[in-house]
Order: structure tokens, then sequence, then C-alpha cells
């Protein structure tokens, strides 16, 4: 038995890669058993080890607008369920007013007992893209919903599997019986029944590791490795100095951020006052989508190798103000806000802190469809520079880390064609360092389908910092079978017909310091 008040350098280590490599197996489960091309091609996924009060301890580097938010599911699950959860139970949870991000993304979460089964010892949960869980659009990405209900079913705390018995006939019923049901309940049961794959996999893992250390053991890591984080937050904040920034999108919204640094207590106040109030479109991103924004910041301007936890948010005192577009109220509608509006925050908050220009400042997030397919991907665009590094080309950037289909896995699985794919030349603003370009992606339909986007920078440029220029802005456009072009705006809903093709331009990155 080995328990100490002060951890072993060389433990630490240990631990840290156990619970993280815990995480990846985790995924590497998910990833084989999906059956949706989302989860298993695109990786639109995240895994996650809790603590028992449900506090982030580690994760694999999955998706951080999911790992940033994913604490206050398992915390609500305890708020609301504590007395009731057993053994073998696992809850489903996409609700954005308690700790989701947006319907699409659902949450397994799996109870972790001790030996005996009497106590809660951790909690593990897997999020997933679902390609397509009801609302008012195939793919549930609705670039012009303005309710909550609109953009899908929603779970709250749903029990999934009770005492080990998959509840098969309630889950289909639920995604049935709604004004805008699921269009593929056999593919979100399959990808339900791959969370919990990958769930299970956590709690063995996590059994085992107990059996080697002791439990005593593995929990005083555990508290270490959010202590280490914390720390590590805290030298990042000593180098920073105030600052602020307000960051307009195309739909007129602006983001307000205030930096403030403690140097005596080395802890930094972030404060969002000024933003604008709660929008009647889907732009509005849940408060836990906010922080985990915020949560991603500091936690890259960390040189450290750390997981990203709970302790990298001691150091941070979060103001939202309640009503405001990233703190809104039931029943908004936020499919925008966990997969644009986060986008902005972290550019803003990079700008009031001066680390680096704006990137591509989007997911461009197309979906298309009918009753019998459904498909979301998000695109890749430039990063932007910073004072010391030029922008990435064609990269998939901050809140998002998924990875574009395969062109033959997309071809195969829909009635589409991937025409071309290639960078957007001189989308990158230039600078001393100069910000990444984007890309430009042509789609052709061999099928009547229902398209969308649901995208930014169409009209405002990423901006560039120090005197550097800014990024190019994106552009949304058709060309029909007939030769006619259409423009698009940047939320759109279009119905595509055979020949048809959609043409995406994503926005390049912004340059840093002026050209020499």
């Amino acid at each position: 038995m080995y328990t100490t008040s002060q951890p072993d350098p060389v433990r630490l280590e240990i631990f840290k890669n156990l619970y993280q490599f815990i995480a990846e197996q985790m995924g590497i489960v998910l990833q084989n058993t999906a059956a949706s091309v989302n989860i298993k091609e695109r990786l639109d996924f995240s895994c996650a080890i809790f603590d028992a009060s449900g506090l982030l301890v580690a994760n694999a580097p999955h998706i951080p607008v999911h790992l940033g938010s994913m604490s206050e599911s398992v915390r609500s699950l305890i708020n609301d369920k504590s007395d009731t959860i057993k053994p073998g139970n696992v809850y489903l949870s996409n609700n954005p007013y308690n700790g989701g991000t947006h319907l699409p993304d659902v949450t397994a979460i799996t109870p972790v007992f001790d030996e005996d089964g009497k106590q809660i010892i951790f909690y593990v949960a897997s999020r997933g893209h679902q390609a397509d869980i009801g609302g008012i659009t195939p793919g549930s990405m609705p670039p012009h919903s303005t309710t909550i209900e609109e953009e899908g079913i929603l779970f709250d705390n749903f029990l999934l599997v009770e005492e080990g018995n998959f509840q098969e006939t309630v889950v289909r019923e639920l995604l049935l019986n709604h004004p805008y049901p699921a269009r593929n309940p056999d593919q979100n049961l399959a990808d339900f029944k791959a969370q919990i794959a990958a769930n299970e996999r956590g709690v063995q893992e996590l059994g085992k590791m107990v059996k080697q250390y002791g439990l005593e053991t593995v929990q005083a890591y555990m508290k270490f490795v959010q202590d280490n984080a914390e720390e590590s937050v805290r030298k990042a904040i000593d180098v920073l100095s105030d600052g602020s920034f307000i960051y307009e999108m195309d739909n007129k919204a602006q983001i307000q951020v205030k930096v403030n640094i403690d140097r005596k207590n080395r802890s930094a106040t972030i404060d969002f006052t000024g933003t604008s109030k709660q929008l009647n479109s889907n732009f509005n991103a849940p408060k836990a989508v906010t922080q985990a924004a915020v949560l991603y910041v500091f936690r890259t301007l960390v040189d450290d190798n750390i997981p990203l936890n709970a302790g990298c948010l001691k150091p941070l005192e979060i103001i939202i103000p309640e009503g405001c577009m990233l703190n809104p109220t039931y029943p908004a509608a936020v499919v925008a806000g966990n997969v644009e509006t986060s986008q902005i925050i972290v550019d803003a908050l990079y700008g009031a802190l001066g680390v680096m220009a704006a990137s591509q400042g989007t997911m461009n997030n197309f979906t298309f469809g009918n009753e019998r397919y459904q498909y979301y991907e998000t695109i890749c665009g430039g990063s932007g520079a910073g004072a010391n590094f030029d922008g990435t080309d064609a990269v998939q950037t901050h809140m998002t880390n998924s990875r574009l289909t395969d062109p033959e896995v997309l071809e195969t699985r829909y009635p589409v064609q991937v025409e071309s794919f290639c960078l957007r030349p001189d989308s990158g603003g230039k600078g001393k360092h100069c910000g990444g370009n984007g890309v430009i992606r042509r789609i052709r339909f061999l099928e009547p389908m229902t398209a969308n986007i649901l995208s930014n920078h169409r009209f405002v440029p990423p901006f560039g910092l120090n005197g550097g220029e800014a990024g190019l802005v994106g552009r949304n456009s058709i060309e029909r079978q007939d030769g006619t072009q259409e423009i698009l705006e940047f939320p759109a809903t279009v119905e595509m017909k055979p020949g048809d093709v959609f043409v995406i331009e994503t926005p390049g990155g912004g340059g840093f310091g002026k050209v020499s």
C-alpha cells in the first residue's frame, strides 16, 4: 500500500498516463463497435473518466467542446438521481441545460462501484454525435431552428440500462414519439450500445487498476493528477496580462470578454458581461459549452503534458450573465452555439490575451439527408498565426477535432460524389507570420436530398493581430445541373436535385504581425 500526502513524481506520471490510456481504450471500443459513419469514420466522439463527485480526471484527446462540458452532465446526474443509482445502470443525457452541448451529442454515463457494489468510486462517460436525433431537418443540425424541440429528442438523465437490462422498447418509443422523430432509430440504438460497450471497457480497466494499486492509492493519485493540472494552469497564468476583446459574428451578435489576471493569487477572472442577449436563432451556446471553450484555451497555454481535467478550472473564475447568448434559458435553440459560437469564444479569448490571430472560427457544419440517409460533417479551414508560428492550412481548429470521412466510404454509403477537395489559395491573412489557408469542397448529389449549412465568417473576416491581415471569409454556394449558381447565406437549407453541386469554401486564418 502506498499512501502519501505528497505524490511521488514517477507514480504521478504513471497514473496520469494510466487514466488517459483507459479513456483511449474506451474510444477504441466505441470506434470499433459504432454503426454510424459519424462515430466510426469521422470520430465525432469523446470518452472520459470522472471522480465520485463528477469532476473530470482524464480524457483521451478527442473533441474539446465535449470534454470541457461532460463533467456538467455527470454532476447533473449525481444531483438528480444519486439516491437511485445502482450497479449495472447506464444513463443517457443530451440536455443542453444540464451539461449537454447540443441534442445530437448524446452522453452515456456509467457509475463505477467498489467491489462490494455499495459505493460509487468513479464515473465513466462517452459522448457521441448522433447522425440524426430527430428535428426539423435530416441530420439534426437545422440552420433555422428557434426552439430546442425543433432540434430533436431530448434525453435528461434517462435510464438506458437498468441493472444490466437494455431498455430498448422505451428508448425506441422515445425516439419515435416526438413532433420531429428520429429518422433512423436502429442506428441510434446501435450507437447507444457501442457507447455502453465503451463505458464497460472503462469500468473493467478501472477495476484492474484498483485491484493492482488499491483504491486508496488510485483515489489519492486521482486528486494529485487534478492538483498537478491546477498548478500547471497557474504557471501559465503567471505570464499573462489583462486584456479584453469584442468579436462580432455574421448574425451581428457579439461576444465580449475581459480577462483580469490576479498576480497574487495566480488566478484569472474571465468576464463575458456585455455579450449579446439570448438570440432568437440557434447560435446560443449553453453555459457548459462556454466553460468548455475557456477550459480549452487555458489548457492550450500549458506547456506540460497534462490531461485536461477539473484542476484546470480551479484557478479560473468565469462570469457569464444569465440570459445572454452564452448562458441561455430554456427553450432557446442551441445547435449552432456548440459548433459555431464556441469557436468565436476561443478566438475572442486568444485576441484578449494577444496570443494568436483568429482561426477560421467555424466548423462549416454540412448536413444532408432524407428519410433513408442522414450525414453530417465539419470541414477544415485555416488556423490563425501567432507571435512565432504561421497558421496551418486545411486543419480542424480549436473546439472540433473530428476527421473527414474518406471519399471512398462517403461515396459507398451515400448517393453523392466528392467532386473535388482542395486548398483555397491565398485565403490566409498575410503578416510576419501568415494565417493558414482554407479549403474548397465540392459535393455532387446523385439523388434528391435536403442539404443544410451552418457556418460563420461568411461576412465578418477572421481577425489578424499586431498588424497582421485578416483571413478571407468563407462562401457557400450551389451550382445547379442547368449551370445556374446560387449564393447561400451562412445558415441555409436547400433542396438538392441529382447533378447539383454544393460548394463550400472555408475561411483562412488571420495573420500575426506586420509584413516587414
